[in-house]
């Protein structure tokens, strides 16, 4: 039971005597499991009060820097807006840098302004690219600490990564698709917003040395540098499907989906199983519809609040709870939509 409190004051929480709280402490015998466990509890709750007392009144201005679709950052925005009662009594504040497409120049003007104007902490979605990672130490190197989200920068001096593990979760969409296609002949559509983002780097990767192990006949098909928008995702799917007469199925790596499922139906292919990433609006709606067979999940609010408690760590507001592990990876189906989404809208 390490702590930094005196016995006194230990003993005034749990209510009991100090030469109780004594024997306790160190161990000395002839005290009962209750007992032992009102002092832990009377621990506990001075640690919560204390970090109550460190936290009180201060305020935390984040910068949230994304290269994403804006149905995502949409998503990203409204957890963290959602979180904020969580993170009472401290204050955060947040400025928001979200662009669907950008060159990395204009990423590292962003973080290059927020290094020399100041931040109490950066959260990123970035490609993983050597110029990017340099930024990164920049605002290290400012006092600035640094959570990678969904995506990492493992070779930065980043504080941390906040996300799923993304092999693990293309392993699971390979596992997946296996099951619903079985013995039917076919090959599969992978598609990537960008290869230079790790997180979707890994995920396809975990997905292709899966499906090899499993179903080393099942034939891949990769369409990629869409950035998740709509217009170029169609575009490119479309085509795909017009060399490719045997594309079956679809494993979704970087989003764009009401697109790719568009391209089907502009050329009367049946789409006879698809894996997608992220309860995000459009993926709630086509789950609904059935029209997605899984989506693969992370609770994102709970990520937004795990970057900010980083954050505070970072500057002593909190107490080090060891290393981010990452988030549970959820198969969601339309039977099994989490609490709190949205219904599907009514229709005359």
């Amino acid at each position: 039971m390490r702590h930094p409190y005196p016995i006194r004051e230990i003993a005034r929480q749990a209510g009991l005597s100090t030469a109780t709280v004594d024997r306790v402490l160190n161990e000395r015998g002839n005290v009962t499991e209750s007992t032992i466990r009102e002092v832990q509890e009377a621990i506990k709750d001075l640690n919560r009060q204390r970090n109550q007392v460190r936290l009180g009144g201060r305020t935390f201005m984040i910068d949230i820097v994304m290269q994403t679709p804006e149905r995502f950052s949409t998503a990203v925005r409204d957890a963290l807006e959602a979180e904020l009662p969580s993170l009472h009594p401290a204050h955060v504040r947040s400025r928001f840098h979200f662009r669907e497409t950008c060159s990395s120049g204009e990423l590292i003007a962003t973080l290059d302004k927020i290094a020399k104007r100041g931040s109490q902490g950066v959260i990123l979605k970035a490609p993983d690219e050597p110029e990017i990672a340099a930024a990164v130490g920049r605002l290290i190197a400012a006092g600035i600490p640094v959570v990678t989200l969904v995506t990492d920068l493992p070779h930065s001096a980043r504080l941390a990564y906040v996300g799923i593990d993304n092999r693990a979760a293309g392993a699971t969409a390979a596992y997946l698709l296996g099951q619903w296609l079985g013995n039917r002949p076919g090959k599969v559509l992978t598609t990537l917003s960008r290869g230079s983002f790790r997180g979707e780097e890994e995920r396809e990767m975990g997905f292709r040395s899966a499906m090899r192990n499993a179903h080393p006949g099942r034939s891949l098909v990769e369409v990629t540098d869409s950035d998740g928008l709509d217009a170029t995702q169609r575009d490119l799917v479309f085509e795909a499907l017009k060399r490719d007469e045997d594309l079956v199925a679809v494993y979704s790596v970087g989003g764009g989906n009401l697109a790719t499922l568009d391209a089907f139906d502009a050329l009367g292919r049946e789409c006879v199983a698809f894996i997608a990433h992220d309860l995000d609006h459009d993926n709630t709606r086509l789950l609904r519809e059935r029209r997605l067979s899984a989506v693969l999940h992370h609770d994102l609010r709970q990520d937004m609040r795990r970057a900010c408690q980083i954050i505070m760590r970072a500057h002593n507001a909190l107490p080090d709870d060891g290393p981010a592990l990452p988030s549970p990876i959820q198969v969601v189906t339309p039977f099994n939509m989490p609490p709190g989404t949205p219904p599907m809208p009514a229709v005359d």
